[in-house]
C-alpha cells in the first residue's frame, strides 16, 4: 500500500487531505525562544496577530527528520509498504533534506521516496493531490513519480505582494531579496522558476498586478486547453475571491480551488499576498 506524506506549506484543502487520509509534518513556526507547529499548535489569526502585536517577523525551519521518520513509522504500522513524501523546493527549505535523512532511518522499515516538488503551496497541493489519486487507483510507485515530474516541468506559480517589507527582512526569499530591496511603491509580480522565485515585472498599482497576473498566465497555459488552477492568498480573501472569479472565466479550469496561503510561506510575502497557481492537464 501506498501512502502520501507533505509538508504544511502545501495549501491543498483540508477535505482533500483528509479524503485521501494524506499526512501533514509541520513546519515550525518560532517566535524568539517560542517554538509551534504550523497548523497543529499555530493558526492563523494567531500568527498574524502576534505579528501585529509584536512588531517582528517570526523564523520557519524545517522538521526534523527525527519528526518525519515517526510519520513513516506511523504509516508502516497502518501497513503502508512504499511512502510517497513530496515536499516545498528544497532551494529554499531544507524540509526535503530533513526527509531524505528520515528515509535513511526507516529503510529497513518502509521504503520511502522523497519527492523535491521544487515549488510549493497550491503547486504542491495539486502534486500531493495527483499522486493520491493515483495511489488510490493502484498505480505503481515509478508511474507516480513520473507524473510529478510531468506537472514540475509544467506547473506555473506567480504572486504579487502587497507589502514589501516581510520578503525584505526574510532570509528565505533567495536572489529575489536584492531585488525587492531598491523597489519603493511598485507592486512586484514574482515567479517560481526551478524552486527559486524572481521579480518578473514591476507595475505601479494592485489592480495592474493583478491584470498582469492574469495575462502572464494566458501566455504560460493559454486559454483553451484544460488546467489545474488554484488562488492562494494572505489575508486578502475578498480579492482572492475576485481573482478566482477572474480566473475561470478566462481559463478553461477543469479543477480548482481557493485556499489560504500557509502560514510558513506567508512569513515571507506578508498580509496581501495573492498568488495564482495553474498547469496543463
Amino acid at each position: 500500500m501506498i501512502r502520501i506524506v507533505t509538508d504544511s506549506t502545501c495549501d491543498l484543502p483540508e477535505a482533500e487531505l483528509a479524503r485521501y487520509q494524506v499526512h501533514v509534518v509541520p513546519i515550525i513556526i518560532a517566535f524568539g525562544t517560542e517554538s509551534y507547529r504550523e497548523g497543529v499548535t499555530i493558526d492563523p489569526p494567531t500568527f498574524y496577530r502576534r505579528i501585529e502585536e509584536e512588531g517582528m517577523l517570526p523564523t520557519t525551519s524545517q522538521p526534523s527528520p527525527g519528526d518525519f521518520a515517526e510519520a513513516y513509522r506511523a504509516l508502516a504500522a497502518e501497513g503502508a509498504d512504499t511512502i510517497l513524501s513530496l515536499h516545498v523546493t528544497g532551494k529554499l527549505s531544507g524540509t526535503c533534506q530533513s526527509a531524505e535523512m528520515a528515509a535513511e532511518m526507516v529503510k529497513d522499515v518502509v521504503q520511502v521516496h522523497v519527492f523535491d516538488s521544487l515549488a510549493g503551496s497550491a503547486a504542491l497541493g495539486y502534486m500531493v493531490l495527483e499522486a493520491a489519486r493515483m495511489a488510490e487507483e493502484g498505480a505503481e510507485a515509478a508511474t507516480i513519480l513520473s507524473r510529478l515530474e510531468a506537472i514540475r516541468r509544467r506547473v506555473h506559480f506567480l504572486l504579487t505582494l502587497q507589502d514589501l517589507r516581510f520578503a525584505q527582512m526574510s532570509g528565505r526569499v533567495g536572489r529575489l531579496q536584492g531585488a525587492l530591496a531598491s523597489l519603493l511603491n511598485v507592486k512586484p509580480i514574482i515567479y517560481l522558476e526551478d524552486g527559486l522565485l524572481d521579480v518578473a515585472e514591476r507595475v505601479r498599482t494592485r489592480k495592474r498586478a493583478v491584470d498582469r497576473m492574469i495575462e502572464m498566465m494566458k501566455e504560460r497555459v493559454g486559454t483553451s486547453l484544460p488546467v489545474r488552477l488554484a488562488v492562494v492568498h494572505a489575508e486578502a480573501p475578498e480579492e482572492a475571491q475576485r481573482l478566482m472569479e477572474r480566473a475561470l472565466q478566462t481559463f478553461n479550469a477543469q479543477e480548482s480551488f481557493l485556499e489560504d496561503l500557509a502560514i510558513s510561506l506567508a512569513v515571507h510575502f506578508g498580509p496581501g499576498t495573492l498568488g495564482l497557481i495553474a498547469y496543463p492537464v
